[in-house]
């Protein structure tokens, strides 16, 4: 393991023997992968994490999204596919030559069956898991040519059904599973403790991680504002179902470089919350922006805003859903880390009328399946990109060529960006 202050590769036994530091530096290392139990961590790729998470320290991020980032780096890729098929043809070379033709489809049937265990395997990443795909269908084609052959080596009609019939199901469950990829369900391989855990190790040995944002803050006492500035209004609002997303765009200067308020639905930043809230009423032409995690909770932001007297309550302004929502996750092309849980099964159908309306019965199935995705599953560089592009897209409303989905029965009721970046 490279020692990040000096760059020294310290082996095993060297590190041992000097007490966990580096053998040049001196510098104490603050991971032993080798005494990790279910995932292995080293300094360099965790500075590396936090480097890539923050873009070279420019830009805040929140513990759970560096969960995220380590949990993809380090999801298992085991069983891969392509591993199996080495050895599949080995095997297959072997006993073909000797005539074992139980042992053959016995073995044929043994690796179909754990491919396709792996390609849906909760604790494989969407790459790892795609791999095992395609290798279902490499290897169903090779089970078509090989039995072919090997039945007329043998003269058998019976032996070509059988190969054929399972090459054809092997190709098959590969096309299958390829279009599905990014629709399965994922777990994360450890916890938000975990990660504490080892954030406060890191940060005793190598000094405070910048970037880094705390948990937000409940503030109850009003900022004093000058009078001149609450004067003023703003064009554009984003409101977030969290209040961790909604630090996490105010402390990355997302108001100041796009010339809009950011609140959360829970009243985060609480000490400017009602000034503000003053302000943005004095607007008619305010456009709002809803961003939230694609769950029960996040997608009834919209109906929440429309119908809170604390909100946009009779108010005829235009509020656009950047997301997440189902109808992006289903529509993607790139695999999202998709969770399930049985409460978030239970409040899918306990959702109001009007926002089961606006979905589609593919949505509501997803939703009622318990399946759901965290906005802090994504980077902050993502989150940020996804916006700027949502409120950049929605310049004009009433454009053809506009990116959004009218969902409503009137103009101003709700636009929904139709893809998540």
């Amino acid at each position: 393991m490279k020692c990040i202050n000096c760059g020294t590769d310290n082996k095993l036994k060297d590190r041992t023997a000097n007490q966990g530091r580096c053998v040049k530096c001196n510098h104490l290392f603050a991971f032993e992968p080798t005494s990790m139990s279910n995932v292995q961590i080293t300094d360099p790729f965790f500075a590396k994490a936090i480097a890539d998470i923050s873009v070279n320290n420019t830009l805040f991020f929140t513990p759970k999204q560096l969960l995220y980032l380590l949990d993809n780096r380090l999801r298992a890729k085991s069983f891969s596919g392509f591993i199996w098929l080495v050895e599949f043809l080995i095997i297959s070379f072997f006993t073909a030559i000797y005539s074992y033709l139980i042992v053959t489809l016995l073995l044929s049937l043994f690796i179909i069956i754990r491919l396709l265990k792996s390609s849906t395997s909760s604790k494989l990443n969407n790459q790892a898991r795609q791999a095992n795909a395609k290798a279902l269908k490499i290897i169903g084609g090779i089970i078509i040519v090989g039995g072919i052959l090997f039945s007329i080596k043998m003269n058998s009609f019976a032996i070509f059904v059988i190969f054929v019939s399972m090459g054809m199901l092997s190709i098959y469950l590969g096309t299958r599973q390829l279009s599905r990829i990014g629709l399965v369900t994922q777990e994360l391989l450890f916890s938000q403790s975990q990660v504490k855990d080892w954030l406060d190790r890191w940060q005793q040995i190598n000094g405070s991680i910048l970037k880094i944002l705390p948990s937000p803050k409940q503030e109850n006492t009003p900022a004093t504002i000058n009078p001149d500035v609450t004067a003023y209004s703003f064009d554009r609002l984003v409101v977030c179902d969290t209040a961790s997303i909604a630090q996490l765009l105010i402390a990355n200067n997302f108001h100041f470089e796009n010339n809009c308020a950011i609140l959360s639905i829970t009243g985060y930043p609480q000490s400017i919350f009602d000034t503000t809230m003053q302000m943005l009423r004095r607007n008619p032409d305010l456009k709002v922006y809803a961003l939230h995690d694609c769950n029960p909770q996040g997608i009834a932001l919209v109906h929440n805003l429309r119908t809170n007297a604390n909100w946009f309550l009779n108010s005829e302004i235009a509020i656009i859903d950047i997301g997440l929502t189902p109808r992006q996750i289903i529509a993607t092309k790139r695999g999202m880390f998709i969770q399930t849980s049985p409460e978030s099964a239970q409040a899918a159908k306990q959702l109001p009328e009007e926002i089961r309306q606006s979905l589609s019965a593919e949505e509501l199935a997803w939703l009622e399946s318990g399946k759901f995705v965290e906005l802090e599953s994504f980077t902050p560089q993502r989150i940020i990109k996804v916006l700027q592009k949502g409120i950049a897209g929605s310049q004009n409303l009433e454009s053809d060529d506009s990116s959004l989905l009218l969902v409503g029965d009137t103009g101003n009721d709700m636009y929904v960006v139709q893809s998540f970046g």
